[in-house]
């Protein structure tokens, strides 16, 4: 929920963090997918229309249409290093597409980046076709996908 809609964000507990989560699923706003290995969920990232999103940069234009944004990515300590958030930024990218985006916006650091670092990291979006528009403040780059 770190980039969605949610009202006293900054108090919110983890229980109403997951409450207002599944109100979204319920009502059938995109959220994401998941990674599933051996009948587990062992990975999480947020892809969605952009709209379902608070603001992600200053330079947003939000007249735009068919933008989606990947903004976070949730992979297990003990899987990093394994090529597991590559695996879920192919999938997002496919979903998003498949879903009818006309472009993706994703919001990654540096690797060597003190924070931010669960938006991914800007090499991933290069290697994919991925062109950089600008930075979302200090650390983030606006990295877009078109098709």
């Amino acid at each position: 929920m770190a980039w969605r809609h949610l009202e006293n964000r900054e108090h919110a507990s983890n229980d109403e963090r997951r409450r207002a989560m599944m109100a979204l699923i319920e009502a059938g706003t995109p959220v994401g997918i998941v990674a599933h290995a051996e009948g587990n969920t062992v990975g999480w990232c947020s892809v969605a229309p952009r709209e379902t999103y608070r603001k992600l940069s200053q330079a947003q234009d939000d007249s735009e249409a068919g933008v989606w944004s990947i903004v976070c990515f949730y992979v297990p300590r003990a899987s990093r290093g394994l090529g597991l958030a590559s695996a879920l930024l192919d999938a997002a990218i496919d979903h998003a597409f498949a879903k009818g985006a006309r472009t993706i916006e994703a919001y990654p650091v540096d690797q060597a980046s003190p924070s931010y670092r669960f938006m991914g990291f800007r090499e991933m979006f290069v290697a994919r076709g991925s062109h950089e528009i600008g930075m979302a403040g200090s650390r983030r780059h606006v990295m877009r996908l078109e098709r």
